[in-house]
């Protein structure tokens, strides 16, 4: 059997124009936040495949569950933005929301201007506890008041969320036991878009000059690295280079992780070994191309880490058209988005298929998911409604529950 891929649109929710946050659950099964983060007045409806009906059921949408309605004339519960957190031993899945909607009469929305405005101002980062067993929703709370959350992390062991901010860029935690957070410190100006674990409990990200940043738990300290990460050493200088997604190696010794914004390069973290791990450049993600002629960074992208049931890391990298390194006819759209394999062992990339959206361009992937069947899922960033694409695998590249273990970020 060959691969094969489908798209589901978010007809439910016409003004979504983005999906960041998709995730599998507890329960095995893929939710994806279907955002309206540019339309005044709206807000982010929850999302679940339906493997029986091979179809999407709507849930909730997000600003009835948190007592936020849509049209009060605050900016809007918009958005879930890599805030997915599942816990296996609850069955739930928490969410955390983010800004950028504007409220419903004003055509945009600055956090800045609107800080000291009650009637204008983002009430803030609701988190909700969502119980996959019974679809309800258990809680909520205000976890960061007039802020966003940009990404989301469950450390189970210790029941702590950890988050970012934004736009201040602070790193905060949320003990889910009293339910309360605490503001660590802050990070940079630019947030990275990606938390992740490692087994000793230290939380990692990056700052906005592509330095490795560490919380460690036993000291309570935000600590950075000496180094910067990878990049084109051609025309940057670390600067925004930070970290865009991740995901954890089966045996958890090591992260693959990609960055964010200009030309994203694929890198491998061995966090266990030496004071600030191990750092390979796995070198660019996407095409080659002229870095003396400006281009739309909406173009240039990868995103959808995700390991499947057959130890291999799958994820998405845009191509467009280029007159040197691309050539593609006229007839044929601007730009996709093609699925890519690579193998731990060997570094071997393969490209296996290209994500076709009916009538649109399919190059921007925010993040990917392997369901309990084994089956791929990515959401997709573009013209509204939005949705997401579902990649089925061969067979002989399945197994029962081929979610876990299961990635415990957004």
């Amino acid at each position: 059997m060959e691969y094969s891929a489908a798209w589901y649109e978010f007809t439910e929710h016409p003004s979504s124009d983005s999906c960041w946050s998709l995730s599998v659950g507890p329960d095995g099964r893929i939710y994806a936040a279907a955002c309206a983060e540019t339309v005044p007045g709206e807000t982010v409806k929850i999302v679940r495949y339906n493997e029986e009906t091979d179809s999407l059921d709507y849930l909730f949408a997000m600003d009835e569950l948190v007592d936020d309605p849509k049209d009060s004339g605050r900016a809007t519960q918009c958005k879930i933005h890599y805030s997915f957190a599942p816990s296996m031993s609850e069955g739930v899945m928490y969410m955390a929301s983010h800004l950028s909607g504007p409220p419903i009469d004003q055509p945009a929305y600055s956090p800045w201007d609107s800080w000291h405005d009650p009637k204008r101002c983002f009430r803030g980062s609701a988190l909700l506890a969502w119980d996959t067993k019974t679809d309800t929703a258990l809680w909520w709370d205000t976890i960061i008041p007039k802020e966003g959350c940009r990404c989301l992390l469950h450390d189970e062991q210790r029941r702590i969320l950890y988050a970012l901010s934004y736009p201040r860029d602070h790193f905060i935690a949320y003990d889910l036991s009293s339910r309360t957070a605490r503001d660590i410190g802050r990070i940079g100006s630019i947030n990275a878009q990606v938390l992740f674990l490692d087994r000793k409990h230290r939380v990692w990200t990056s700052n906005d000059y592509g330095h490795l940043v560490r919380y460690d738990p036993q000291t309570d300290r935000l600590e950075v690295s000496p180094h910067i990460l990878p990049h084109n050493e051609v025309f940057q200088n670390g600067w925004h280079s930070v970290l865009y997604d991740a995901v954890a190696s089966a045996d958890g010794e090591c992260i693959y992780a990609v960055t964010w914004i200009a030309q994203p390069r694929l890198i491998r973290i061995w966090l266990n070994e030496g004071p600030w791990g191990r750092i390979e450049d796995l070198g660019p993600a996407t095409q080659d191309r002229d870095p003396t002629i400006p281009m739309d960074t909406f173009t240039d992208h990868c995103g959808g880490l995700t390991f499947a049931a057959d130890g291999q890391l799958y994820y998405v990298v845009s191509r467009w058209r280029d007159p040197l390194y691309n050539p593609l006819p006229q007839s044929h759209k601007e730009r996709e988005g093609v699925v890519v394999r690579l193998n731990p062992e060997t570094l071997e990339r393969e490209e296996l298929i290209l994500l076709e959206r009916p009538g649109q361009c399919a190059q921007y992937v925010s993040r990917g998911a392997v369901d309990h069947n084994g089956d791929l899922f990515f959401g997709h960033v573009g013209p509204k409604p939005v949705g997401l694409f579902k990649v089925t695998m061969p067979d002989n590249r399945k197994k029962k529950n081929s979610h876990l273990p299961i990635r415990m970020w957004g």
